[in-house]
């Protein structure tokens, strides 16, 4: 499974002169046949070809011989006539695109990072919950905590065995006070056991699912930390399995990302217009880039641009005239951004590819929420 440490080793990628082949693939066949899928990855593989042919060879070899084809995206790098071979599948489909670069192309891949990595979920009842932890849409790990049994009794009905214990002074509709403190007191073990379970797991995101009532009594009852990780729930009924769970999870996470992007966006414009830590444009940017001053670079999906870089300093420029060093120092970028965006996620910041959304649009399809 992806993570950020090979993030890091295909941003850090040397080809010692040769290129690296990137092809992302949409691979789920549930919608299209495999020999479909394999037909569009070489008639992408073909505009690389012939001077890459050993690495199109690798890779048709891949999809026809390993790939197991059990998730709906695929991402291939290839390099050094094969030597160098990578093959991330995705719970989420990309894109189909092939590119040809000194690096590897991982604009798709920190789309997936930022939307998709260790996000958690919290089903609350008033007997226990059960947690799980995911990663790029896939579990992780999962726990269950089962506190002592909650017996409600409808109005004008007898005892039970937990209500005879409770005495039979009325806490609430149909149930007894005993029973309302078991049920708080299940609640208050649960969350203690759910910040047991994700004190192990570094979650970014956390849902809480249940009934309207549990989910408001149950998030007063977490800790801190985990309360500053929450973004939303959603309603589940109690035989709700982990895919359905899981599911849903996905689909309030989309989302929860398209109103943090417009945020963020917004926070960018404002910044910058109130003279703050942030640029807005293609040559701010990339000076950005390369003073190594980026927290956050913020792209419009599908944004290319040619340029330059000096791979020894980290310098990348789109404009010469912007440049303290000559043609002859550099080399030339067919996607300067891709360059731009490998720099910062080596350099520890972070990269936000953000779709649709007209502001940043104006305001030059690309910008940075400086660190100083």
């Amino acid at each position: 499974m992806f993570s950020h440490e090979h993030m890091q080793e295909l941003v850090t990628y040397a080809g010692n002169g040769r290129g690296v082949v990137s092809v992302y693939l949409d691979t789920d066949n549930t919608r299209q046949s495999m020999e479909a899928i394999k037909l569009t990855a070489r008639g992408l593989l073909k505009e690389v070809q012939p001077q890459y042919d050993r690495e199109a060879q690798a890779i048709e070899r891949y999809l026809d011989l390993s790939y197991d084809w059990s998730k709906p995206g695929l991402a291939l790098f290839c390099g050094k006539g094969g030597e160098f071979f990578r093959a991330y599948d995705s719970p989420v489909a990309f894109r189909n695109r092939v590119r040809l670069s000194t690096r590897p192309y991982v604009k798709p891949l920190t789309h997936l990072l930022d939307h998709y990595a260790h996000f958690g979920v919290i089903v609350v009842n008033q007997v226990g919950g059960e947690f799980y932890a995911y990663h790029l849409g896939e579990i992780q790990a999962g726990d269950i905590y089962t506190g002592e049994d909650v017996r409600r009794i409808k109005d004008g009905g007898g005892s039970s065995a937990v209500g005879r214990r409770g005495g039979s002074g009325s806490g609430g509709p149909g149930g007894s006070k005993h029973e309302d403190e078991v049920a708080a007191r299940n609640m208050r073990e649960c969350a203690a056991a759910a910040n047991q379970f994700f004190s192990e797991y570094p979650i970014r995101r956390l849902f809480l699912a249940g009934t309207n009532e549990n989910v408001a009594q149950f998030r007063e009852l977490l800790p801190k930390q985990l309360q500053s990780c929450l973004v939303g729930s959603f309603p589940v009924g109690n035989d709700a399995g982990e895919p359905e769970v899981r599911q849903r999870a996905l689909n309030l996470l989309r989302e929860v990302n398209a109103e943090r992007e417009a945020k963020l966006v917004d926070r960018l414009i404002t910044l910058n217009a109130q003279g703050g830590n942030a640029v807005i444009g293609l040559d701010a940017a990339l000076q950005a880039v390369s003073d190594k001053r980026v927290d956050t670079l913020i792209i419009s999906d599908g944004y290319r641009a040619p340029g330059y870089f000096h791979e020894p300093s980290g310098f990348v420029v789109a404009n010469l005239t912007r440049s303290p060093l000559t043609e002859a120092d550099l080399t030339e970028a067919a996607d300067v951004i891709e360059t731009a965006v490998a720099q910062t996620v080596a350099q520890g910041g972070h990269v936000e590819v953000i779709a649709e959304n007209p502001y940043l649009e104006d305001a030059g399809r690309i910008g940075a929420i400086l660190r100083y």
